[in-house]
């Protein structure tokens, strides 16, 4: 199965805020109803497709535009395009949204104190010792979204009902087909189990 129309799924937030992590279970969730789906992580891309850029205002905009360039190949060709990024800037995350197909952003609401807390690298420490420039949360913006499509309180909300509800609202604007209660208990076990090994 495919999706009538892509789209591009771009969860936004502080570092360390759960991004990833949310982003992650969605694209499983994905798969496991046989969507199209390309799981795209603004760490990862760095690696590879923004090999080179620094953390300064300009390359982190060129950077998330990069990633919105490969969303929007994904999105107008039937593909549910995942991307999670700080992308701490309003403007570049709208220019991205005019630029995609079925934009539908996420915040990963999180306080600072929550992230620095999940840190596990010590970026947020580093940050504060002035050893980094420019990050977001410390020494660096980060400008929420306005009206995003799904508000996530990532500090008092799970990982599993994060992501439920971002499925949900993908349902409601129509961007998969909903299933019925008792397929989503199923494919839930089946994850469940594989979780464990058992699959």
């Amino acid at each position: 199965m495919n999706t009538l129309n892509g789209a591009t799924l771009w969860f936004t937030g502080l570092p360390s805020s759960g991004k990833s992590t949310i982003a992650r279970e969605v694209y499983q969730r994905l798969l496991d109803r046989g969507l199209a789906a390309e799981l795209l992580d603004g760490a990862e891309v760095r690696e590879s497709l923004s090999r080179g850029l620094g953390f300064n205002r300009e390359d982190r905009e060129e950077h998330i535009r990069r990633i919105g360039y490969v969303a929007k190949l994904l999105s107008r060709n039937g593909v549910i395009a995942i991307c999670a990024a700080v992308s701490p800037y309003r403007a570049t995350r709208d220019e991205v949204r005019r630029n995609t197909t079925h934009f539908v952003e996420v915040h990963v609401d999180c306080p600072v104190s929550v992230a620095e807390q999940r840190d596990t690298d010590g970026w947020y420490a580093r940050a504060r010792r002035g050893e980094v420039e420019e990050f977001t949360g410390v020494n660096a913006p980060y400008e929420p979204p306005l009206d995003p499509e799904v508000h996530i309180h990532s500090d008092v909300e799970s990982v599993e009902s994060a992501a439920g509800k971002v499925i949900s609202r993908l349902e409601s604007l129509e961007l998969i087909p909903a299933v019925d209660d008792e397929a989503e208990q199923r494919a839930e076990i089946r994850r469940r189990l594989a979780a464990l090994g058992y699959l």
